[in-house]
């Protein structure tokens, strides 16, 4: 069963201290969680002095991929549930001196855009967020014309038995992944909210990188 708010916050709370080390663990499965990171940074085709909002940011893991696109003259803006992982982002942040990010504990489907955002990205969180369509909506408004949002995400391969399914699940619960999770499918509900949409499937289907064009 999919975990409400309160649990996900719960577990995350658990999981921060050690979660920078225990994301690597899906390299033993061979799943590259770097290189999708890279290659949905890369997707979101900004440059030098532009602004992007990571949603579920956690402890930042994206901020240095970010900061290679957006330059000293950009502006990353990561948000997320948990405070827990917000204050190891804050670390990563502090520790490398970086001066142009913000970090904002707030529930995604709360989040007000009131600056300029040229871009957003959320990577292995979003399909989490009950009211995903409505956040998917609320991002469209806010992009500027051509202006792109990215999602990196798990998913159900439709061409798998149910065992194999079943099996990446056991892998990936201590993480907050369910079964539910899988009827939750924010790259086709992107269709009625941006002008294009494109979807690449990585690691063998159980996974994607989907880019909604405003």
């Amino acid at each position: 069963m999919a975990l409400s708010k309160e649990e996900i916050k719960k577990l995350y709370r658990k999981r921060a201290p050690n979660y920078n080390i225990t994301a690597n663990l899906y390299y033993l499965i061979g799943f590259r969680e770097k290189k999708y990171r890279e290659l949905s940074a890369a997707a979101l085709n900004v440059k030098k002095g532009d602004a992007v909002l990571e949603i579920g940011c956690g402890t930042g893991l994206n901020f240095p991929i970010l900061l290679e696109k957006v330059g000293k003259e950009g502006k990353i803006i990561g948000i997320d549930l948990t405070d827990k992982m917000l204050e190891q982002a804050g670390v990563r942040v502090l520790n490398n001196n970086w001066k142009n990010i913000d970090l904002i504990n707030i529930d995604a489907v709360e989040y007000e855009f009131g600056e300029r955002i040229d871009a957003v990205i959320s990577t292995f969180a979003f399909t989490m967020i009950p009211e995903y369509e409505r956040v998917l909506r609320n991002i469209s408004l806010a992009l500027k014309p051509g202006s792109r949002f990215v999602i990196c995400d798990f998913k159900k391969p439709e061409q798998y038995p149910d065992w194999i399914t079943k099996l990446g699940v056991f892998i990936t619960k201590p993480f907050g992944v369910s079964i539910d999770l899988a009827e939750r499918k924010p790259w086709l509900k992107m269709k009625q909210y941006y002008s294009k949409v494109e979807v690449k499937e990585i690691y063998g289907g159980f996974a994607y990188i989907a880019v909604g064009i405003a």
